[in-house]
């Protein structure tokens, strides 16, 4: 009996019927804070699982575009996930969260996979698309953009 009245009160509560401050008296817990401008660009593009959610999204559309597509053709499962793992941690250090980078350098992890220019330009459409697929907004998809675009240089051409 003493479940049916707790599952009862529960879902009352999530269909809205009883005030959640209602009980014992207490406030309903405030709303999470909203990014500002002067937050750093990690959280005001949603943290980790933001920043994942993108990778997978982003690495999902390179290694199914026909021609990016053979840069993670004969890849592990293991080495998959190494890689993209890389992307999530690379993408919190360059947009200001707290995580560590510990993969190589990019002209290292570049070297001898003869990234052309057309590659870069399509890599950063795909990125551009999947930014805009998840609704982020134009000044932040500038500046990941930004963030990544000093790296041209240390994986084209390499």
């Amino acid at each position: 009996m003493a479940r049916n009245f707790w599952s009862s009160l529960i879902l009352a509560l999530m269909l809205g019927f009883i005030p959640a401050g209602v009980l014992n008296g207490l406030a309903a817990p405030p709303p999470a804070p909203q990014a500002t401008a002067q937050d750093s660009l990690y959280k005001r593009l949603g943290g980790y699982d933001a920043l994942a959610a993108v990778t997978d999204d982003f690495i999902g559309r390179l290694a199914t575009d026909a021609k990016e597509g053979r840069f993670f053709v004969g890849l592990s499962t293991d080495s998959k996930v190494r890689v993209r793992q890389h992307v999530v941690d690379f993408l919190c250090v360059a947009t200001g969260g707290p995580c560590k980078y510990t993969g190589r350098d990019m002209e290292t992890a570049h070297t001898g996979l003869n990234i052309t220019e057309e590659d870069w330009s399509i890599s950063v459409k795909a990125l551009t698309d999947t930014l805009i697929k998840f609704k982020v907004p134009a000044r932040e998809q500038g500046e990941v953009i930004s963030a990544i675009a000093g790296l041209k240089g240390k994986i084209v051409g390499r």
